[in-house]
């Protein structure tokens, strides 16, 4: 067991000092849980720290998922295995530059919901939450032979509200249901933080990433007594598309890991080891104050964070610098470092055809939603994905602006089948003018999801179109709706390709036929021998066996990517930083792959298996917090 006195933590009954490294089960190929963790060891920390996020899980109001990918369980019992203690972080909201900060989407069907308060109807909810994850987590708690030490409530909270209810019910409901390890809050360094987030008598401690004399000072404020503790200790960041690859110097880190542990601090390194944000999970951040303000910012499909241990396993500059420097303060981990995974060799996948998405709007949606008024995707039980909205405008009219309110997040516009142009929920004034005929028009509305604000006041970012559409003044009413998930991989399966052969001279998408002008599917198909043959991935220009790649995206423009039917995430390689998506081992079969792209922009031509990672050029990121 974990506890602490007026002096410090113990373990065991003997002094201890936690040396964690955040890492997140949920992106990272469960195949590869086991490799993360050893490297994570190596690293020298004592302790993996991770979230468990309730969107992940949730299948349905009531049930849960916790196999495959999502059997933390199995996680926990590999890191107990390599020797590590574990700190869980259960929410219920958990930001992490996850998709609503780990809350499910369907919260926001009901306008009338608070979140993370006192609300009734959100603290049964929240109950609901821990019903289902807590039975999970017990058996593995130290109380009953596990790794499991300490439990988080809630998770900064002081950064988003003052709640003291709420606050006492998730701890109330954490203890209730049996957990009985230590129990602590995480807060920014600063007054208001702590005071809005830490509970009597429990565990304080600081969230920071830069001058740790000074931020340690301000939890010491809070926490008069025992452990101090950086809960998260900032080593690098995280990247939104459109702006620059973030990376912290790996001295200046080093140097600054240094100064907390000769404090006597104990830490968690976040990230450790970032992953990745496959499928629809990143989440986003929003610089507006109010609904409807410019400054929507989703993050990108990568979360390498610049963490010591790279996306797909590097050992960096950063985790020997680390290393260094924790091996000063806790014992490091007898035996050789781990030696790098296999990755593929560099190669071009073969064009396969194309699908144009409006074509096949009844393959992937079936029949329409029928509604007078525009609805979000949460009002019609939808996550994540794309919806379509279908009105006709009557005419003759003139050239009007089509105009949304409450847009999430980038819509696609089309009169009678043909691109309209394109609106952002950045630029809400914006309209696209659209002249009638005497025989009236169709008006298709695409709308494409890029992941819910996880941070902030603005967590209620509701997507597809939550408010109205108009053409000049007049609202326009009468809609079909057909949501688009994209859940299913046996749809892509079956769509109907045109074209194939290799890729066209002038760079366009070969075979793209009618799918040019218009959102469409991209197949492209990728042949791998047996590993250690001939043409192996051991072999320079081979194609071997599975191992890690990296899908260049070079001359594409914005869309999704599928690998074998598992959607590894958005790109936006225009915007940047991020040209390449790491596409890990276990995704990758002998014999014939199967790629697929969802272009929403501007097709590309050739798509490239890379070796190495494209993550964008490195800015270095003043981290003054």
């Amino acid at each position: 067991m974990l506890t602490h006195d007026q002096d410090g933590f113990r373990r065991a009954d003997r002094p201890h000092r936690i040396v964690s490294g955040a890492l997140h089960y949920f992106r990272v190929h469960p195949d590869l849980w086991e490799d993360r963790l050893t490297r994570l060891r190596a690293l020298g920390v004592n302790t993996v720290d991770t979230y468990v996020p309730w969107n992940f899980h949730e299948t349905a109001p009531g049930k849960a998922d916790f196999t495959g990918w999502r059997d933390v369980g199995r996680f926990l019992r590999i890191a107990q295995d390599l020797g590590l203690d574990a700190i869980v972080r259960p929410g219920p909201y958990i930001c992490a530059e996850w998709d609503f900060g780990g809350l499910p989407a369907r919260l926001l069907a009901d306008e009338g919901l608070r979140l993370r308060c006192s609300d009734p109807r959100f603290e049964a909810e929240v109950d609901g939450w821990f019903d289902l994850v807590v039975p999970e987590l017990l058996p593995h708690l130290a109380s009953r032979g596990g790794p499991v030490v300490a439990v988080q409530i809630e998770n900064e909270y002081g950064s988003y509200g003052n709640d003291v209810r709420y606050r006492a019910h998730v701890e109330r409901g954490l203890v209730e249901r049996g957990v009985d390890c230590l129990l602590f809050t995480a807060d920014g360094p600063e007054d208001a933080m702590q005071q809005g987030g830490m509970l009597p008598g429990r565990l304080a401690t600081a969230t920071f990433g830069a001058k740790p004399a000074e931020r340690l000072a301000a939890l010491r404020r809070y926490q008069r007594t025992g452990p101090l503790t950086a809960m998260e200790f900032w080593i690098g960041w995280f990247d939104h598309w459109g702006e620059e690859h973030h990376v912290r110097v790996a001295e200046e880190a080093a140097h600054s890991l240094d100064e907390l542990l000769a404090s006597g601090a104990s830490v968690n390194l976040y990230m450790a080891h970032g992953g990745t944000n496959f499928g629809f999970w990143a989440g986003a951040n929003h610089i507006g104050s109010r609904p409807g303000d410019p400054g929507y910012q989703p993050t990108v499909t990568s979360y390498d964070y610049d963490a010591p241990i790279g996306e797909a396993g590097e050992l960096t500059e950063k985790f020997h610098a680390f290393r260094e420097v924790i091996g000063k303060y806790v014992p490091l981990p007898a035996g050789p470092l781990p030696e790098p995974l296999p990755r593929l060799a560099p190669a071009l996948a073969v064009p396969g055809g194309a699908a144009p998405l409006l074509s096949h709007l009844g393959l992937l949606a079936g029949d329409p939603v029928l509604r007078p008024a525009p609805e979000s995707m949460e009002k019609l039980g939808q996550a994540h994905g794309l919806i379509h909205y279908r009105t006709t405008i009557t005419g003759p009219r003139p050239a009007m602006p089509v105009k949304i309110d409450g847009l999430g997040d980038r819509a696609y516009l089309f009169a009678d089948g043909v691109p309209l142009g394109i609106l952002d929920r950045n630029a809400p004034d914006e309209g696209i003018d659209l002249p009638v005929g005497e025989a009236g028009v169709v008006l298709d509305v695409l709308v494409r999801a890029q992941g819910r604000v996880n941070y902030g006041p603005l967590l209620d970012d509701r997507k597809g179109i939550s408010r109205a559409v108009r053409h000049g003044h007049q609202h326009l009413f009468e809609w079909e709706i057909r949501p688009l998930p994209l859940a299913d991989p046996a749809a892509l399966v079956a769509l109907e390709w045109s074209g194939g052969g290799e890729p066209a001279a002038d760079g366009a998408a070969a075979g793209s036929g009618e799918a040019e002008g218009g959102p469409a599917f991209h197949r492209f198909t990728h042949t791998l021998g047996p590993a250690g043959s001939s043409g192996g991935a051991d072999e320079p220009g081979g194609r071997g066996g599975p191992a890690d790649g990296f899908i260049d995206l070079s001359g594409w423009g914005t869309g999704l990517i599928w690998l074998n039917g598992f959607l590894l995430g958005h790109y936006d390689t225009p915007r940047g930083p991020q040209r390449t998506l790491y596409a890990p081992g276990p995704l990758w079969r002998t014999g014939t792959n199967e790629i697929v792209l969802l272009e929403l922009e501007a097709p590309g031509g050739e798509l490239a298996l890379r070796d190495q990672p494209d993550l964008g050029r490195p800015t270095v990121v003043d981290i003054d917090y």
